[in-house]
Parts: structure tokens; sequence; C-alpha cells
């Protein structure tokens, strides 16, 4: 009897501790204006995680032995290590994904230029997903960014009369390396 009133006390914490969970990340996303499916992304990875923590705590709960817990988990992780093993990058463009989300000092709508040895990417961020930053180019080119890469690179953030400026330069003469609709919403009205 004892157990099944732990058990629901667990639940009653858990769905408390998902809302405020949850509210507090809306709250933060909202704050730094990121993107709705953003939010949703980072909440359902966050869910996921407490979810795993508090079925583990009712087994616990419920009597099931701390070694016969750890053997299922190791084995869990087990297979899901040999799986993203196989699939490193994708692991590595998650965990920056997370990164992205409560630290990156860039949010959708910046004008930014990631330093690269071959080439450079200059542009305006337009998305920001769970494996890529994507970053429209002067000349409508769109660039997929890996999540992992673009935490590794330096990266500078124009403000708009910045950005314009930069436009402008490699527009070349007369813009002809940008369509007219890319050119009309990159640059600011008072130009």
């Amino acid at each position: 009897m004892v157990q099944i009133g732990l058990v629901v006390l667990l639940i009653i914490g858990y769905i408390v501790i998902n809302r405020i969970m949850k509210s507090s990340v809306e709250l933060l996303g909202h704050k730094n204006g990121t993107s709705e499916v953003r939010l949703r992304y980072v909440t359902k990875m966050m869910q996921l995680s407490l979810t795993a923590l508090f079925i583990m705590l009712a087994c616990i709960v419920m009597g099931v032995g701390y070694g016969q817990l750890a053997v299922f988990f190791s084995s869990v992780f087990a297979v899901v290590g040999v799986a993203l093993f196989a699939q490193w990058s994708i692991l590595s463009n998650i965990t920056a994904s997370l990164i992205i989300f409560f630290a990156f000092p860039y949010r959708v709508g910046d004008w930014i230029r990631v330093a690269e040895k071959d080439e450079e990417v200059l542009g305006q961020i337009i998305d920001i997903s769970s494996f890529h930053v994507i970053i429209r180019r002067f000349s409508g080119d769109i660039v997929t960014y890996p999540n992992s890469l673009i935490l590794q690179k330096p990266v500078v953030r124009f403000d708009n009369e910045a950005a314009a400026r930069a436009m402008k330069e490699s527009m070349g003469e007369g813009g002809k390396n940008v369509s007219p609709t890319v050119a009309d919403k990159s640059l600011p009205k008072t130009l």
C-alpha cells in the first residue's frame, strides 16, 4: 500500500515538474525570440529525459532491484551507444542544438559571417533547426551549416547597417549577384 502511495506521489511530482519545466523553457524561448518549432523540440527532449528519470524512480519505489535496473539500463545504453557511435555526428548535432538553444548569441534574422578557411559564409540566419543553422546568402543561395560546426567556428554578428554595407560590397556593380526579392527583404527601409 505504501508503494502505491509513493507511486501516486511520483506521478503528481512528475506532472508538477513537467509543467514547471515546460513553462520555464517557453518563457526563456520567448524572451530570446526562439521559434515555436525550436521550443517544441527542446521541450520534447527535456520531457523525454524527465520521463526516463521518473520511470526509473517508479521502478525503484515498486521494488525492482538496483541490480536488475542497472542491467536493463546498461543494456539499453549499450545498444543506443553502438547505434549512435555509427552516427556520431547526429549525436553531436543534437547536443549542439541544445547548447545553441540555451547559449547561442545569434537569433533568426541576425546577419552573420562564419569565418571558414576555404570560403566564408555571409548572410542572414533564416532558421535554426535540430541539426542545422540555415543561412541565406546575399545571392539568395541557402547554406545549411551543421550545429556542431557553427559552435567551433568564429562567427561575426552584424547590425543592420553593417550587414547592409557588407551586402552592398558583395552585390558588386548594380546588384547583379542578388535577386531583387532577397535584396529588398534584407536591406533596412532607411537606406
